[in-house]
């Protein structure tokens, strides 16, 4: 006769680290961690696609390099987090199904769809969001629209799962470490060994995801950058700023007569590079601040864009779309709200550092503007329209 094999019981796992007290606190530190990640991953999402509710302020000019460096570094905080959580709760994934007490048989089994969803979710965005950091598209879908759309989905499942087992989690993150939590079926322990064990394994989980973070954090702290031998981009780069896309690879030829045109309702005002370079100059100190979360600062030198648009006659308290030279690019042009287009510090830059810009940096002229994506400072400017 041949049996089945035993499905293992919650009392068959007796370690430590399979606590519900120690899983309570890793959730807590993880609801952080993706809390974090999704209001500012959908600050992000909000400032490149805007609702018409939504606006997004110019200063501080590290606005957006701050939200968008705690939202890669949070999601990278969340990948230790995750496996530790996952390794604390494991044995409760085993729990046989209370099939003889049916009023408890639907919480069981929307607890089990909402960490089914939650785990899946959960994975998905910080493996995607590992890849879209290197830049690297293994992949048929759309990243931001899709790390976007199952962004809310995690939440969702990540908020069932709270409803679900608060009855289990408030007692838990409420009891100390050395009193034993009957509550989820783990064996009760009052040793002192345990006692160590169980704070160990909290201690390794937040160093292991605290050195994660350290060695990653250099990409957008500049003083960090010697201590962060993970981070996926340093200063090095053309005239010492990195770059994502080069002017050979948008297929960029600036043609000799090149000439920038200004367009708004009712006017039309162009000018030429030397024209453009003989307008009253600022310089700026500002960041490039990508949404992989690798961030930048660098002098620009250029013409602000509202002193632009004055000076041609045209309204300034009004967006403008700034069109590139590039047009096959998913990022050729963008749209420069009006609050944007009003501060000093947006200008339409010809020099780096000193220099005239590279043109992978966009020469003849490119867009940098104030806590902005790097993606919507547009590269290789040939037209500003300003919208109704």
């Amino acid at each position: 006769m041949i049996r089945r094999p035993r499905i293992p019981a919650p009392e068959d796992f007796t370690a430590p680290s399979h606590s519900p007290l120690v899983a309570a606190r890793l959730g807590l530190w993880l609801g952080v961690a993706f809390g974090l990640c999704f209001v500012t991953g959908l600050l992000s999402h909000y400032i490149q696609h805007p609702p018409g509710w939504f606006t997004w302020p110019t200063r501080p000019v590290n606005l957006y390099r701050i939200t968008q460096g705690v939202h890669v570094l949070s999601g990278v905080a969340a990948i230790p987090l995750l496996l530790a959580k996952l390794w604390s709760v494991y044995p409760r994934l085993f729990a046989r199904p209370p099939l003889r007490q049916p009023r408890r048989l639907p919480a069981h089994v929307l607890e089990r769809i909402s960490i089914l969803v939650l785990v899946c979710a959960a994975f998905f965005e910080l493996v995607t969001g590992l890849f879209n950091v290197a830049q690297s598209y293994p992949w048929g879908f759309f990243f931001p629209a899709a790390h976007y759309a199952v962004a809310w989905l995690a939440v969702g499942a990540l908020l069932v799962h709270i409803a679900v087992k608060l009855p289990v989690v408030h007692p838990a993150l409420t009891t100390p470490l050395r009193q034993a939590n009957a509550a989820g079926g783990v064996a009760p322990r009052h040793d002192d060994r345990d006692l160590a064990a169980r704070r160990a394994f909290l201690r390794t989980s937040a160093g292991v995801a605290g050195v994660a973070v350290l060695a990653t954090a250099g990409v957008t702290v500049p003083w960090l950058r010697r201590v962060s031998p993970l981070a996926w981009r340093s200063a090095s780069g053309p005239q010492g700023v990195p770059i994502n896309r080069t002017a050979a690879a948008a297929g960029i030829v600036v043609p000799p007569d090149w000439r920038l045109d200004v367009v708004w309702p009712g006017g039309r005002h162009t000018l030429s590079l030397a024209e453009l370079a003989a307008l009253p100059q600022r310089t700026a100190e500002l960041p490039i601040a990508c949404v992989e979360g690798w961030s930048a600062s660098a002098h620009w030198t250029g013409v602000p864009i509202v002193d632009l648009l004055r000076g041609a006659g045209a309204p300034t308290g009004r967006p403008v779309r700034i069109s590139s030279l590039e047009t096959n690019g998913l990022y050729a042009g963008s749209t420069l709200p009006a609050a944007h287009v009003g501060d000093p510090l947006t200008l339409l830059a010809l020099r780096i550092n000193g220099e005239e810009l590279s043109p992978d940096h966009g020469y003849p002229c490119r867009l940098i503007a104030p806590s902005r994506p790097g993606v919507l400072q547009t590269k290789w400017v040939a037209r500003l329209e300003v919208l109704t």
